[in-house]
């Protein structure tokens, strides 16, 4: 039995998938703690993990976050810029010096949540430039866990990008500039961190290179149904497919939804996770306008933005939800219309129905993309065009694209029959086991 402590830090979409490893760890025996943000505590214990604390929560109301939406290794520098987001309009300059402020807290709430008996640290990209000091320090192994490709390689640019190639030279290099304003973003918090605990000074580049010249293993927690592993990526940089958010092997959906999918065929689920925050209203009767035009049934998730039927007046075909497992309710869905967060572009493949993707910001257009070239999603919707004039009528133009169109249902429920014979819980598993064996 190993004591380990997994640290994650960002929107839901950043925590949720480590619920799954944790519990997965705990059943083989381990000792798991979780450290995330107060926000999320319920979600950690419920998974029955150790919840343990970390500062900088993107639901606290001093700050304004977009959803840092499940980023990794070549998108932290926008993950923490989007998290520290400021609440009033600002350049560049705000926006980082935002995100250092943030990445400054992180770290001391990360030295508070190690304890001397942790055996491993398990880090998401948020987190791994500031944990691999504090393993340095404890002198334990640690493994990185992102959820989206960041090791710099020609098959394609970084995830920021927006899924378009620069040609394989011109993708390597924008990959190895990623690391390096990474390295820039996180120097004044790993600096004070190294000295907090007693460690010589080396700056991010000088660490991440030792790990890179060791060999350091990373797994990436998404499926090469997606994103094949690239040609070029080193030994011991595996892709082993999703992690899934923990939910009750019993749970089932709330009363309201059943009740709600029986009473007609399967209606289009819309939700934009912890995206829009404040456009709750226009955003509801936009997508209520869309769903009547072509002629669907509709679910609105309120997440962050606050969907709601309270704009509509078609109550009797939309249902406003909150928080429901997607493992649970894309599968009863005919299409699934979001903002392409890692995690919840994989679910949409996973439950075998068509997406509309309505991406927003850093790595989501890259897994839009992704899910329009495998043949399951409509063309992408960038979102700041839904406040275009011709909204309503693009938004239904997908809708009905998604829902009438069988080969592109049959090629989601292919993709789907391949990520159900993927265990990436089962391969941070064998990971752990051979570390700390």
């Amino acid at each position: 039995m190993t004591k380990i402590l997994i640290t994650a830090a960002g929107s839901y979409g950043d925590i949720a998938p480590y619920t799954g490893v944790g519990a997965r760890l705990r059943a083989a025996g381990h000792e798991v703690a979780l450290a995330t943000h107060d926000s999320y505590a319920p979600l950690v214990r419920a998974a029955g993990l150790e919840f343990r604390r970390l500062p900088a929560d993107p639901r606290a109301p001093h700050t304004d976050t977009a959803d840092a939406a499940d980023t990794a290794d070549a998108s932290d520098a926008s993950d923490a810029a989007e998290q520290a987001r400021p609440t009033r309009p600002g350049g560049r300059r705000d926006l980082m010096r935002q995100a250092t402020s943030f990445i400054k807290e992180l770290g001391g709430g990360l030295a508070d949540a190690a304890r001397e008996d942790t055996g491993l640290l398990l880090l998401s990209a948020t987190t791994a430039p500031l944990g691999h000091h504090l393993a340095e320090a404890q002198g334990i192994p640690s493994l990185d866990l992102p959820l989206v490709p960041g090791a710099p390689t020609g098959d394609f640019a970084p995830v920021v990008s927006g899924g378009r190639s620069l040609g394989r030279w011109g993708n390597r290099t924008a990959g190895r500039l990623s690391l390096r304003i990474i390295d820039r973003l996180y120097a004044g918090a790993a600096r004070e961190l190294r000295a907090r605990l007693g460690l010589p000074p080396a700056s991010p580049r000088t660490v991440r290179r030792r790990a890179e010249a060791a060999g350091r293993p990373v797994l990436y927690g998404f499926s090469e149904v997606l994103v094949p592993r690239p040609t070029d990526w080193r030994t011991g940089l595996d892709v082993v497919g999703n992690w899934w958010p923990w939910h009750t092997p019993d749970a089932q959906l709330p009363p309201a939804v059943e009740d709600f999918l029986a009473a007609g065929p399967p209606p289009v689920f819309i939700g934009f996770g912890s995206m829009a925050g404040g456009e709750g209203e226009r955003l509801s009767t936009l997508a209520a306008a869309a769903l009547r035009r072509a002629r669907v049934r509709g679910i609105l998730q309120s997440g962050w933005a606050g969907l709601t039927t309270r704009h509509t007046s078609t109550d009797d075909d939309i249902l406003t939800i909150g928080e429901v497992p997607h493992a649970l309710l894309f599968p009863r869905m005919s299409a699934v219309v979001h903002h392409c967060g890692a995690g919840t572009a994989a679910a949409g493949v996973c439950a075998g129905v068509p997406t509309i993707p309505v991406p927003v910001t850093a790595d989501q257009p890259f897994w839009a993309a992704r899910l329009a070239s495998l043949g399951v999603a409509t063309a992408p919707i960038p979102f700041q065009e839904l406040s275009a004039d011709h909204a309503v009528a693009r938004l239904a133009h997908a809708v009905t694209q998604a829902t009438a169109a069988p080969a592109r249902r049959d090629r989601a429920t292919a993709a789907a029959h391949r990520l159900a014979a993927e265990d990436g819980a089962g391969a941070v598993l064998k990971a752990v086991e051979h570390l700390t064996s």
